[in-house]
């Protein structure tokens, strides 16, 4: 029996406990996506961790075999959200409608698990409304109470942490949860922290990556070890109803390659799925993200976008173009490393985070510029590694097109640009 199919069989769905899951794609061995690294480690070894993909037939929740110890992933961290104009007009236009939605004052409480860098709740604080944040990377949160002044907790959101601020007599109107729960490896323990921390009238935002986006638009860059779960409404319906929670609506966001926001607030007898999330589950429930046969062409599309994409770009070097890269983040680490796209063909990434600058992107080793380096050094072409943020870029970068370069975008569909 190989090393995949012995793990799979003894594998624990995160969500219902059961094993029996089936492979949907391996990667292989994968170093983390978000460790860069500086100079003086590029020869050293670096970590590299099984990434195999796989589906629950039990609760229909898919995810990733390997748990990497979230201490090792996020005690330290080099995502600042405040970076992405996106994030910010998206944050800021959900906080306006909540608070216009849910006549939230002074002395409502507003508590954001994984919070950052206080991207999304300098909003609120803008408008007098305490907020507490629960970020548990050193540099993120110190960010986040030295530059923005949001009160924020250094520590892991769990059952324990809920208990203590409901016992202090703090229990939130609404709780925000964005790009978190896939993060999460105990799932349960995580949304009964939920639970126990919001008022019986209050109601949690979560905003997950949508799974029928990833396998429907190959989008297979989205899979790396921070994020161990890919979520469908039928899986997170599931979920939310076993510790006394329901979603009472859903909405399909287009961030981050295809995004759910649920509302979810405490269950009352009257109170089921909006006639929009039922409408939604019966879609998922036809279009078969219910069965492992939705993603069981998965793995030979990722195969073919891999094989387009590595021909255009080492054609493109064989005729003497000079190429770069856009976005030093997490998916461009798995696509970089799984498609054996390194050194040979590009020279160099750019990133506005000058929390990134001066590294190396992992297992390929290519050193991390500003964006300036672009029109300093104007490549031919620059592939898009932040595909999602593609119309950002586009925007930033207008000077740099004008000249003559142009953009590859491998996701959902390869073009130039």
């Amino acid at each position: 029996m190989s090393r995949i199919q012995e793990t799979i069989r003894s594998f624990a769905c995160r969500s219902c406990g059961k094993t029996d899951s089936e492979l949907i794609l391996s990667l292989g061995r994968m170093p983390l996506a978000n460790a860069l690294l500086m100079e003086d480690q590029l020869k050293k070894p670096e970590e590299t961790y099984p990434l195999d993909l796989v589906f629950c037939p039990h609760c229909t929740l898919v995810q990733i075999t390997e748990t990497v110890p979230p201490k090792k992933l996020f005690s330290e961290y080099l995502y600042f959200s405040s970076f992405s104009d996106t994030m910010l007009n998206h944050s800021r236009e959900l906080v306006n409608r909540l608070i216009s939605n849910r006549s939230l004052n002074k002395n409502s409480l507003v508590v954001e698990v994984a919070s950052n860098d206080g991207y999304m709740l300098q909003y609120y604080k803008e408008k007098n409304i305490s907020v507490l944040g629960i970020e548990p990377a050193r540099n993120i949160a110190r960010v986040a109470e030295e530059e923005r002044g949001i009160p924020t907790l250094c520590e892991f959101f769990c059952v324990k942490l809920a208990q203590q601020l409901k016992d202090q007599g703090k229990q939130a109107d609404v709780i925000h949860a964005h790009n978190v729960l896939a993060h999460v490896a105990d799932l349960n323990g995580f949304v009964e922290g939920i639970r126990i921390l919001l008022k019986e009238e209050g109601v949690v935002i979560i905003e997950v990556p949508y799974v029928k986006d990833m396998i429907d638009r190959s989008e297979f860059d989205t899979i790396y070890h921070e994020h161990l779960c890919y979520f469908s409404l039928i899986a997170l319906d599931r979920l939310f109803q076993r510790h006394g929670l329901v979603i009472q609506d859903v909405q399909r966001i287009s961030i981050h390659g295809g995004s759910l926001r649920l509302f979810v607030v405490p269950a009352k007898e009257s109170l089921n799925l909006s006639h929009t999330g039922r409408r939604f589950a019966v879609d998922e429930y036809r279009s078969g993200l219910d069965q492992i046969e939705f993603y069981q062409d998965f793995a030979s599309r990722v195969a073919n976008l891999k094989t387009q994409l590595c021909n255009m770009v080492r054609g493109l070097k064989r005729n003497g173009n000079y190429l770069a890269a856009y976005g030093a983040a997490a998916k461009g680490t798995t696509l970089l490393n799984y498609f054996g796209i390194g050194q040979e063909t590009l020279d160099f990434v750019v990133d506005r985070s000058t929390y990134k600058q001066g590294h190396y992107m992992p297992g390929v080793h290519l050193p991390i510029y500003s964006p300036g380096q672009l029109l300093e050094k104007m490549p031919n072409y620059v592939l898009v590694l932040a595909w999602n943020f593609a119309d950002e870029i586009m925007r930033q970068q207008q000077e740099y097109r004008r000249r003559g370069g142009h953009f590859i975008i491998p996701i959902p569909e390869l073009r130039i640009v």
